[in-house]
Parts: C-alpha cells; structure tokens; sequence
C-alpha cells in the first residue's frame, strides 16, 4: 500500500489508492496521534511519503520508514494531477495555496517558482470570527455564515457616493469594516462573518491577480483547505478574480494536492 502524507499546520491530509480508487482523508494536526494511529491500524507495511511543516514530527511517531518531499513541489504535483483529470487546458498559471496563511507561486510545466504570499488565509477567518463571535470551530462557522449581509459592516463605495453616480462599480468593498461606527446593537452573527469572509477573499484575490499580471497571465488556480464547504468565500475569490480580469479555478479537492503529489512520488 502507497500512502501519501502532507501534515501541515491544522490538518493532516492523506492520499492512498485502494481498490484502484484515490481515497482522501483529513485529521486535526492537533491531533497527530490520531493520524498515526490511523496509519498503524489501517495500512500494513505501507510505503509512505510525507511532506508538510510537520512531516518530521510525523515520522518521529511512525514506525516506518519513509521518503519525504519538499512540500511545493508535491502541491504542484498534486495540482497537475487534479487539472488534467479535470481537463483543464495547459500553460502557465499562478497557483494559490490558500492554507492556514496563503501562499503564492508561479507554475509553468516542470518550472515554479514562489512569488510571495500573505497571512491573511483561512487562520485569519478562524481567529476573526472568534474575536468577533466566539465561534472557533471550522463547520460551526460555515454553518453560522449563512445567509450573512455585508452591507452593514463594510463601507462600500455606493455608501460613499450616496446620491451620485459612483465612477466604479458601487458594489466594490471602499473599507473591510469601515461601516462599523454606524452598525446597529443587533447585527447578526452571519453578517460578522460574511464580512470576515469578504475580507479574506478579497485580499487573497488582489493579491493573486497582481502577482498573475507581474508574470503577464491571467489564469490563477486556487487550492487549499479554506475552500473546503465554503460557498461563500469561492464566490467571492471567484467574483473578485474576475473583476481584476483574472480568470479564476478553484479545484475540486485541492487541498489534497499536497498529499496527492507525495503519493504520485513513490
């Protein structure tokens, strides 16, 4: 049995074949334990590889040996994999990791390159969404942003031209929160949120377009396990890619690229 492993910062993902089938699975990295024992009670004599920010202190606790991978280079394998399964075209394109933090590279083939990142990503929403609610936990917050408005919490340049014709889409965000001195006491929680997720997207997508333009393309694929269940943020990455004139991918599955492309390398 082959497995890869890409154990980062919040959650451990795994890839094996079983049955000529790719299986995923994700585990808490607050839980690592529960990861290799997974491992230990599943899989016998596996041939592993491993990659991630904690894929030594992985292998300390599993009693195999194992390969490690540089950790980009298995996510633009993972990545390939999964863009030519979804029939995607190929070229060059800026890849976009949005993770616990985001980061930001350049893919053309064989060739890629990091362009930058940013700390705003998915422990950005996490750790917003708790000093402003109280909710910490990943599924209670999906679950609780529904339905969210931003227009009470975000100054949107339709606010700042009220009355006149705006000479920019009166939609587009003037300042994440800067409505806040004119909020209402009983702003629902969704609406915090929706606005967290706006903040988040929004600066996840300019930041990404800049980089594509710096390169001198327009297709940016976006992975990573922020997306996981989240509507809300795709379509605001999406919506907001496409107004930069970007042209926006968020795939299917892409926050296994990494382990995904440490199993492709056994």
């Amino acid at each position: 049995m082959r497995i890869g492993i890409d154990a980062g910062g919040t959650l451990v993902k795994i890839a094996y074949i079983l049955n000529d089938k790719l299986e995923l699975l994700k585990l808490p990295s607050k839980e690592l334990l529960q990861a290799v024992n997974w491992v230990k009670e599943t899989l016998d004599t596996p041939e592993i590889c491993v990659t991630g920010g904690k894929a030594e202190q992985l292998a300390k606790l599993l009693p195999f040996e194992m390969k490690r991978i540089v950790e980009f280079e298995a996510t633009c394998k993972g990545v390939q994999y999964l863009m030519s399964h979804s029939k995607q075209e190929e070229g060059p394109f800026v890849l976009v990791n949005v993770g616990t933090g985001t980061s930001i590279h350049y893919v053309n083939g064989e060739e890629h390159v990091r362009i930058g990142g940013t700390g705003v990503g998915g422990g950005t929403m996490i750790g917003l969404s708790r000093l402003l609610t109280g909710i910490e936990n990943y599924q209670e917050f999906i679950l609780s942003e529904v339905g969210g408005q931003r227009d009470e919490l975000d100054l949107k340049v339709k606010h700042i031209y009220e009355g006149s014709e705006p000479p920019i889409p009166g939609e587009l965000t003037a300042s994440n929160f800067g409505n806040l001195n004119s909020v209402p006491a009983n702003v629902p929680i969704s609406d915090y949120l929706s606005s967290v997720i706006g903040l988040v997207g929004e600066t996840v997508a300019t930041a990404s377009v800049l980089a594509a333009a710096q390169r001198g393309i327009s297709r940016i694929v976006y992975i990573g396990s922020s997306f996981s269940g989240n509507q809300s943020l795709k379509k605001v990455v999406a919506e907001y890619t496409v107004l930069r004139e970007g042209q926006p991918i968020i795939l299917d599955n892409g926050e296994y690229s990494g382990a995904i492309g440490a199993l492709l390398s056994l």
